[in-house]
């Protein structure tokens, strides 16, 4: 489910953390799990100036439905995509080679992520309207964002007239130096910390929740076990639910061990999580439909990403919401 005035509320908060300069909304990977279309609307409604993505195939589609959008592809693209991006008007990042023609093009510098972009000479056309940097540890490491931010600096005073956006969700609430004219948040824009912790901290409001239900509800005899391998033993008469959600549907494997809350209490999840379902220790029977919720109401995605050693980012990407699954959980 997605919560419209939090992501409202975040945008916000990025816009005056930006001071001025343009909030280009990032909704690639179906925005970060959050549902593209839906997250593109409320950040075009509320003032965004463009909508970033991933691949052509993602530009293409929000294209249908935001006629007049500006939609920039952040990624590489080839030669034989350049049709389809020309036809949606969409905008494309480039890092060299030969520059595409008859599309507006920005021209991505390494400044120091070490991924793709010109390290050397900076090549442009008369199709370029855009400079454009990535910060490789605004959330981690100040000096050496400094440093990025030096250089995108320098290399975009040799370009003048040309709009020029390095800032990422890190770089936007911790960087004013790196505003520049656009820039791009994504994390934050949900209302998950890029910095790992608790978003309030910065302003921000989760706006994804993830719900589902208890579907059966049994008691472990001391002894007897739960899920594959046996990996949950009772040591005495225990309660238990069955949650009908899985790593198929994006509920990790690792998550085993981590709290989800039943009827708005904290449980434990126990055992392996199976493709389709995983067990949660009751303290009492409940009635089967209890709600259940895997992420929100003061229960964070942070809390399960530090579980996995992961990032909220791909513990988002990875929620199927399709259809084919919305009957196992509701996002």
């Amino acid at each position: 489910m997605i919560n419209r005035a939090a992501l409202r509320a975040n945008l916000a908060t990025l816009r005056r953390a930006l001071a001025g300069a343009e909030l280009w909304a990032v909704v690639k990977a179906d925005a970060y799990g959050h549902g593209a279309l839906t997250v593109a609307g409320v950040a075009l409604d509320e003032g965004a100036g463009a909508l970033c993505v991933a691949t052509v195939g993602e530009g293409v589609e929000l294209r249908a439905a935001f006629p007049s959008a500006r939609v920039v592809v952040l990624s590489p693209s080839f030669e034989h995509q350049h049709r389809a991006a020309r036809e949606a008007r969409l905008e494309l990042a480039v890092a060299g080679g030969r520059l595409p023609e008859g599309i507006p093009l920005h021209v991505k510098v390494d400044t120091g992520m070490g991924r793709w972009g010109m390290r050397e000479e900076v090549v442009t056309s008369s199709d370029v309207v855009g400079l454009m940097s990535h910060l490789a540890s605004a959330d981690t490491d100040a000096e050496f964002t400094e440093l990025q931010i030096a250089r995108f600096a320098e290399i975009a005073a040799a370009h003048p007239g040309l709009t020029r956006h390095l800032a990422n969700s890190a770089g936007i609430l911790r960087y004013p130096s790196a505003r520049f004219d656009a820039g791009r948040p994504g994390i934050a824009l949900y209302g998950l910390s890029p910095f790992g912790g608790d978003p309030a901290e910065d302003g921000l409001a989760p706006v994804l929740s993830w719900r589902s239900a208890v579907a059966q509800v049994k008691q472990l005899r001391a002894g007897e076990s739960t899920g594959y391998n046996r990996r949950f033993v009772a040591e005495e008469p225990t309660w238990i639910g069955i949650v009908p959600v899985g790593y198929a549907d994006g509920w990790r494997r690792g998550l085993s061990g981590t709290e989800v809350l039943v009827a708005g209490e904290r449980r434990p999840v126990v055992g392996t999580i199976s493709m389709d379902s995983f067990a949660v220790v009751l303290p009492a029977p409940v009635e089967p439909g209890t709600p259940v919720t895997l992420i929100g109401d003061g229960l964070l995605a942070e809390e399960h990403a530090a579980r996995l050693e992961t990032i909220t980012y791909e513990l988002t990407c990875g929620i199927d919401s399709s259809y084919r699954r919305a009957r196992r959980v509701v996002v």
